[in-house]
């Protein structure tokens, strides 16, 4: 059990928490909900004693060990990838380094043999002889190859060693666990890996998470953060949504009926205060005004983006031909003989472990890359947006947002370019922002921005959803479904897949493609079998990548 007793924390004149009362116990995943900026990964820091609160007290259940997902990926890079996860369990770790010590000494006394006694039954204890294999265990459910486990830290790819970091925090069944974004950079199959330990994970778990599906899939309960509190609310994300909202709501009723009676009382007064038989009434309405409180409703601090994709020409039957289309990057075939087909009604996820081949294969759609062989060939009806992966180089310049987005609109109209804006949250002073210092956040709206001024009839998203807040996406989400052109996507956001795409194109380990009709749940179930399969990683395109 983790408990925190009146925490509040002030950061400067701001209060981020107030009197914060909350008790989390073994048994339960709790999902941590909120704006952007509402202090989710900060109560996080505050509950593993990262950060002090200003008052109040974090109480843990004696004797349990809390274990946190890290996010620092160079903290390790002195040790291996096996030594990493087994440090999850820190006491077992040191247990394990002291007794290999002792038997290495040349003048092993009998002291040393009376300590490494100790150490044994106390390893034993804690099931240390099990600790490689546990880890390993850990790593191949995460997707971690074989190949890296006795690697150093410093010498795996950036996305091996979120999963690493990951595997760490799992480490030896902590009593309660605390994971900060932990589906961030998973591909669809290690997330799907993830959810399921989780459920079965009998411990304590608070997780702070923008994936909506891994919340429904894994929460028993849903800890939300708004104006500085933190209410508790048993079921997952979908109950937390619906209660919430019907709360509101009938607050809201309450209110109006107050306010009708408030305005039926002071008529009353008004009229027959001065009247002598109905002073006694006329006192007795204004007690009873008195008495009448009306509830302070605020307002949630959650912001949600209005995202309407609207193509200007509707599209033909001709859409995309793609034919015979490989690629080899440092010597490694990363497409191979590729081809489908694009009808005008398909909304295509591409999904797989292979992150490097599906930003290739956009790329190559997109004309920033040429196939070795094969070839693209889009229909005349068609106009496309894309949606990169890499970003970079966009932001790269001394723009305002509404500067740069005007490039891209065919009314040049400054009023018009802002309503863009503004139904992307950048109102007001937020409009005159320069590109190169916006947050991720803000990058990923003022992209999907231009992709609604362009009005393609195809659009191109490779992983759209990184950065986004839950709200974002959940408006990204609606946009996609509405919209009538074609789709092109992948995405690590398993709601968005099952709920857009009618079609998936998989891209396997050798460079070929699965290619189905249907939706990503019928996909998984159909092909179930096939998907036990040993997930790939593009360690190499990684590290080109990076």
């Amino acid at each position: 059990m983790i408990q925190a007793a009146n925490i509040s924390l002030r950061l400067g004149k701001r209060a981020l928490f107030e009197d914060v009362n909350i008790k989390f116990t073994e048994g339960n995943c709790y999902g941590l909900i909120g704006a952007n900026g509402a202090g989710k990964s900060t109560f996080l820091k505050i509950l593993s004693g990262v950060i002090e609160p200003t008052s109040g007290d974090i109480i843990i259940t004696p004797g349990q060990r809390l274990s946190v997902l890290e996010q620092d990926h160079f903290k390790y890079d002195a040790y291996t990838v096996l030594d990493t996860v087994i440090m999850g369990n820190q006491r077992l770790y040191e247990i394990r380094n002291e007794k290999d010590a002792l038997y290495a000494k040349e003048d092993f006394s009998d002291e040393d043999g009376i300590r490494a006694s100790e150490l044994e039954a106390e390893f034993a204890e804690m099931d240390g002889w099990n600790a490689e294999s546990d880890a390993e265990n850990l790593l191949n459910g995460l997707g971690v190859d074989n190949q890296y486990h006795y690697q150093m830290m410093s010498e795996i790819p950036a996305a091996i060693k979120v999963k690493v970091l990951l595997a760490k925090a799992l480490f030896g069944n902590p009593d309660i666990l605390l994971l900060d974004e932990p589906t961030n950079h998973l591909d669809l199959d290690a997330i799907a890996w993830l959810e399921e330990f989780l459920i079965n994970f009998e411990n304590t778990v608070i997780v702070v998470s923008h994936d909506r599906y891994f919340l429904n899939k894994v929460c028993t309960n849903i800890a939300d953060i708004d104006y500085g509190k933190i209410q508790l609310y048993a079921g997952n994300y979908d109950f937390w949504y619906e209660s919430s909202t019907l709360m509101q709501k009938q607050r809201k009723e309450a209110n109006k009926k107050k306010e009708e009676q408030i305005k039926e009382l002071k008529e009353f007064i008004a009229r027959f205060s001065a009247n002598a038989s109905k002073s006694k009434q006329a006192t007795s309405r204004k007690k009873a005004l008195e008495k009448i409180e009306l509830e302070d409703i605020r307002p949630s601090s959650r912001k949600y983006p209005y995202i309407d994709f609207r193509p200007q020409r509707e599209i033909g039957n001709d859409v995309l031909f793609v034919s015979n289309v490989s690629k080899t990057i440092n010597g490694k075939k990363i497409l191979d003989n590729i081809s489908f087909n694009v009808n005008h009604d398909d909304k295509i996820a591409f999904v797989g472990g292979n992150e490097a081949a599906k930003t290739l294969l956009f790329q190559i759609l997109m004309g920033e890359m040429e196939p070795d062989e094969g070839d693209i060939k889009w229909g005349v009806t068609t106009s496309q947006s894309y949606f990169p992966k890499d970003n970079t180089k966009i932001f790269d310049n001394d723009l305002t947002i509404a500067e740069w987005l005007t490039q891209f609109s065919e009314i040049k109209d400054a009023s018009y370019v802002r309503g863009f804006l503004g139904r992307m949250l950048f109102a007001g002073e937020e409009g005159v922002k320069k590109m190169r210092v916006l947050s991720g956040g803000e990058k990923v709206r003022v992209l999907l921005s231009r992709m609604m001024i362009e009005a393609s009839n195809v659009l191109v998203l490779d992983e759209p959803t990184d950065h986004l807040d839950m709200e974002s996406i959940a408006a990204l989400n609606t946009g996609l479904q509405k919209f009538p052109g074609v789709l092109l996507f992948s995405s690590r956001d398993h709601q968005i897949v099952e709920t857009t795409a009618n079609r998936i194109i998989e891209i396997m380990p050798d460079g070929t493609i699965v290619d189905k009709v249907g939706t990503y749940d019928e996909y998984l179930d159909s092909d179930i079998n096939a998907r036990k399969r040993t997930v790939y990683n593009t360690a190499e395109d990684e590290e080109n990548d990076d």
